[in-house]
């Protein structure tokens, strides 16, 4: 019994990790929050993680529940997601470099709101909490022994404090690697999630209107 638990939670924990990757998250998250101080990038960082953590409690333990009474269907939710993430990464791609030098210092005082925003879109979702990973959860999680959903929701959990640590570990990152070669991870990032925006886009589409 606890030889197929253990097989459980590492099949649950590499399906998450395939799936939210924190490690090619950091170039997003350190583009985002390039005119932060420290302290700030520690809150938004510490709410992406709470807030997806969150999503994914609700979708574990009633997500068919949650689409049927909304009448949302999964294909939907992927076209959602799939914009949302094309968006960033386009923005990735063609944002003004500069911006981080002349809007440092000052955007936090301007727009107070806009951590809380960051927080939920796109960092807890649809980068750590989307259309995949909750759906991964949903399944992990039908089982009808309550063991299961407990270890799919802690796992997810051990994920979210991964990324939480791969997001404060960003700035020295950037130090050991350098900002010319970061400015090109994060251009790359900004095409991968593109693609991947696109590719979700298109299955959800595909799904939606039963194209073939």
């Amino acid at each position: 019994m606890y030889q197929s638990y253990l097989e459980f939670a590492v099949t649950v924990f590499l399906g998450f990790f395939a799936i939210v990757n924190p490690i090619s998250n950091i170039p997003v998250f350190i583009n985002l929050t390039a005119y932060m101080n420290d302290e700030r990038r520690k809150q938004i960082a510490f709410r992406a993680c709470l807030i997806a953590f969150c999503i994914i409690v609700v979708f574990s333990v009633a997500g068919k529940f949650i689409f049927y009474v909304f009448g949302i269907t999964l294909a939907a939710l992927r076209v959602t997601g799939g914009i949302l993430v094309f968006v960033i990464g386009y923005q990735m791609i063609m944002g003004n470099d500069n911006n981080t030098n002349v809007n440092k210092g000052v955007k936090d005082d301007v727009q107070p709101d806009q951590g809380i925003s960051m927080a939920i879109t796109p960092l807890a979702m649809p980068l750590m909490a989307g259309p995949g990973t909750i759906t991964t959860a949903m399944s992990f999680s039908a089982s009808k022994n309550i063991t299961h959903l407990v270890m799919v929701i802690l796992i997810y959990g051990l994920l979210a404090l991964i990324a939480y640590a791969c997001f404060l570990s960003g700035k020295r990152i950037v130090k050991l690697i350098g900002e010319n070669s970061m400015l090109v991870i994060t251009k790359m990032m900004g095409l991968i999630l593109s693609v991947i925006g696109v590719q979700m886009f298109a299955q959800g589409a595909n799904e939606l209107f039963h194209w073939k």
